[in-house]
């Protein structure tokens, strides 16, 4: 595109579009990702319903079946989001919310899912519009939490109904939902911008220019390519590990969250009340803290091969957290589980201190930049080996 054209987007326009693509994507990405996060947390819904005592497990041999899923769940996550584009996005999302659906055991296929979605959003969205937008989709995964509970207890009625127990019945009834939804996304998700149904070619094209605009270090066609030097260069900025053992650490306290939430309201006995309002407390911290991770380190990486390998990176790192975190919570430390929320607590203090170290680093770094200090590392450069650099330009401004 050419420059003037940077500058005569029509706003009006602009709004339209941005309209209609939060109109068919948001609500149906979201409920995509309530379904999956329902479904996964369903293990401790079932705990309350005799899933131990039928499967006869014993001791910590829940907390050991939560961790040997996570071990599978994070396999795929960084291959998945790298070849990314060789698949057809939109389908692969529709595709692996029927296969959970049909079969429950293919629920652990669902690790490919959040990257998917988050890089998704990125091929629609501006940097500035992301955070929002992914704010909708981790806002989905908190009330799954909050309409899962009340499902559950509903579905709970059906114990012994035609000789299945409760948590049988919970798997059988959630399953349906995610093969509709999947079939229909199938058919009403777009793949990319250039081949997105509802919008007319002219508002296409001005995706194509918003994108420009907002990151030109992205506007290069080689930037869309999966390069072996952006795997690598991912790799080894330090950024990037921050910011997974960032989401590392947030993601310990959602899936102890998650999975042990109706075992400790249980335990509380007469205090549930109480219980119940810590909770939402609770709730609206350890989501926001592994949003704004994975949101901020998106935004700062316009090339694709360096932000699909650190978001498989981060979100594999993240997601592994799930193999320790039941054990924070053994079953012998019922009813005040001291030891849980007390790393818990010190995690988010951690969480903090790194958020600090990365925001002072980049605030930092384009200082340097503004004031011409970096410079030197684009002497002899044509313009577009300087956009070939991505963040590591002196041109490059993180957005902090």
């Amino acid at each position: 595109m050419h420059d003037e054209a940077l500058t005569t987007v029509n706003k009006a326009a602009e709004k339209v579009v941005l309209r209609k693509l939060d109109w068919h994507i948001l609500p149906l990405i979201t409920l995509i990702y309530i379904l999956a996060f329902l479904d996964r947390a369903n293990i401790g819904n079932g705990r309350l319903y005799g899933l131990e005592k039928d499967l006869g497990l014993n001791g910590n041999q829940f907390q050991t079946a939560i961790s040997v899923f996570f071990a599978t769940y994070v396999a795929c996550e960084v291959p998945s989001t790298i070849f990314l584009k060789k698949l057809r996005p939109a389908r692969f999302i529709s595709g692996i919310a029927m296969l959970w659906g049909i079969i429950r055991d293919f629920h652990r296929l669902e690790g490919p899912l959040f990257p998917y979605l988050i890089i998704y959003l990125t091929f629609f969205y501006t940097r500035k519009e992301l955070a929002v937008r992914f704010g909708y989709v981790v806002l989905g995964g908190a009330l799954s939490g909050a309409f899962g509970g009340l499902l559950a207890y509903g579905i709970g009625h059906l114990d012994g109904r035609h000789g299945f127990r409760a948590w049988r019945w919970l798997l059988l009834i959630e399953g349906p939902p995610s093969v509709a939804l999947g079939g229909f996304g199938w058919f009403f998700l777009a793949d990319s911008p250039e081949s997105a149904w509802y919008l007319s070619p002219t508002q296409r094209e001005l995706l194509v220019i918003r994108g420009t605009r907002d990151q030109r270090e992205a506007s290069n066609p080689s930037a869309n390519i999966l390069h072996r030097s952006d795997v690598l260069a991912a790799i080894k900025d330090w950024k990037i590990w921050a910011f997974s053992v960032l989401n590392f650490l947030a993601d310990i306290q959602i899936f102890t969250y998650a999975y042990f939430l109706p075992t400790i309201i249980k335990a509380a006995g007469n205090n549930v009340a109480a219980q119940y309002v810590g909770c939402f407390f609770i709730a609206s911290g350890i989501y926001i803290v592994s949003g704004i991770a994975v949101v901020w380190m998106l935004s700062n990486l316009p090339r694709y091969g360096k932000r699909s390998t650190a978001v498989g990176m981060q979100l594999m790192i993240g997601t592994s957290a799930g193999i320790p975190a039941p054990y924070l919570y053994p079953t012998s430390d019922t009813p005040k589980y001291i030891m849980g929320h007390s790393v818990t607590i010190g995690l988010l203090a951690l969480c903090a201190m790194i958020n600090g170290v990365l925001w002072s680093s980049m605030v930092d770094t384009n200082k340097k930049r503004a004031a011409g200090k970096e410079d030197w590392k684009i002497s002899g450069l044509t313009e577009e080996e300087i956009d070939e650099l991505g963040d590591r330009s002196p041109r490059y401004i993180y957005a902090t």
